[in-house]
């Protein structure tokens, strides 16, 4: 099998990081079927990423922002081009859509300050995942949130919401539906968010606490339907048919200046889909090292304020989106309407017609996009 799966990496401090995946992937035999696509910013070096990814000996292409501009224009899709932020950890919905146009089957997001474990198959792990065909243990809980550090630390990551914490999980082993994503956790800093951090007295964007291997005994779990849980971007593969409700909604490039919920609320998007639909989301492995660089938690938390109280609620507004839905796409329009049609008198709740006007037109791009790959009749 070979460039079936498409690595979207976000990078504008270390490049260089994706050379340890590759080297993972070559030991066990997944190199082959790797294409790299890394979204960047004109300050950096493309010219030098290029040069890696040759020396690394797979294929893959380098997207600044005059290079993304130009793919939106040779495709047709200049009109959807402000769905990719500019300067935003968001534009990893730019290597959704080159993932899309290119056919590639398994998508896999990486954050540029992590690295694999060595001793571990990566790749492979999500592979597995993937095509898990077993029981596995499924977590629910009565606040319907599943925290994906419960037993690792007394933690709660990054986006999960204030008001369902001291929650109590229900586990139990049990058949699921087939796995359309599998997230992996961390060793290292684990991913908080800003209040939290601030809470463990760090000002530098990190808490004090260091997970390693041993806080996790076998942790892959799925979560179960009717529950969310914070999917976090950094370590996570995906296959293809869920690209329709996975758009990494469009954070800090916005007049509220929302930033930091693009893959936790498009995570909460792609569960309510998945349980549409009867898909699983997987937890747990493969780990990859979280090497978070310090930087200022006030910046952090200054992105995150316009939107924690709107967190508090976007689960509970979509939650019965697309019901009666067929398909990934077929949810997703149901979840842009419930948005559109919401009026929780939350602060800066005008967020919410705004993102859903962006899934809208997320659908709109993807079915232009494949209206370019279907040659016409003769």
């Amino acid at each position: 099998m070979s460039e079936d799966t498409c690595v979207v990496a976000p990078t504008i401090r270390n490049p260089a990081f994706l050379r340890e995946y590759v080297a993972n992937a070559r030991e066990h035999g997944h190199a082959d079927r790797l294409h790299v696509c890394l979204v960047t910013e004109e300050f950096r070096d493309t010219a030098a990423m290029r040069s890696m990814l040759e020396d690394l000996g797979v294929p893959g292409r380098v997207f600044a922002a005059a290079d993304r501009r130009e793919w939106f224009e040779e495709h047709g899709l200049a009109a959807y081009a402000d769905l990719v932020p500019a300067e935003s950890h968001a534009q990893t919905s730019f290597g959704l859509l080159y993932m899309w146009a290119n056919d590639f089957e398994v998508g896999v997001f990486l954050d540029d300050d992590t690295r694999p474990h060595p001793e571990f198959d990566f790749f492979g792990g999500h592979y597995r995942n993937l095509d898990r065909d077993r029981p596995v243990e499924t977590r629910s809980s009565d606040t319907q949130w599943v925290n994906v550090l419960d037993g690792v630390a007394d933690l709660y990551p990054r986006g999960y919401p204030y008001g369902a914490t001291e929650e109590t999980t229900t586990r139990e082993t049990a058949p699921t539906g087939e796995a359309v994503a599998s997230q992996g956790l961390w060793t290292g800093v684990p991913d908080l968010d800003a209040v939290r951090v601030l809470a463990d007295g760090d000002t530098r964007g990190r808490s004090s606490v260091r997970l390693s291997r041993a806080d996790y005994d076998d942790p892959l779990f799925a979560v179960a339907p009717g529950n969310y849980t914070t999917v976090c971007s950094m370590n996570l593969a995906f296959r293809r048919e869920v690209v329709p409700a996975f758009y990494q909604l469009p954070m800090d490039d916005n007049p509220w200046g929302v930033g930091r919920f693009d893959d936790i609320w498009s995570g909460v998007l792609l569960k309510r889909a998945a349980d549409a639909v009867g898909r699983t989301l997987l937890t747990g492995t493969p780990l990859c090292v979280h090497e978070k660089a310090p930087r200022s938690t006030f910046g952090d938390l200054r992105a995150e304020a316009p939107a924690l109280e709107l967190n508090e609620h976007l689960w509970r507004i979509v939650d019965d989106a697309g019901e009666d839905a067929d398909s990934f796409r077929e949810v997703t329009r149901a979840t842009a309407e419930a948005l559109r049609r919401a009026e929780p008198g939350l602060d800066n709740d005008d967020f919410l017609p705004y993102v859903a006007d962006r899934l809208d037109r997320w659908l709109d791009c993807l079915a232009a996009l494949d209206r370019d790959r279907v040659p016409a009749d003769d």
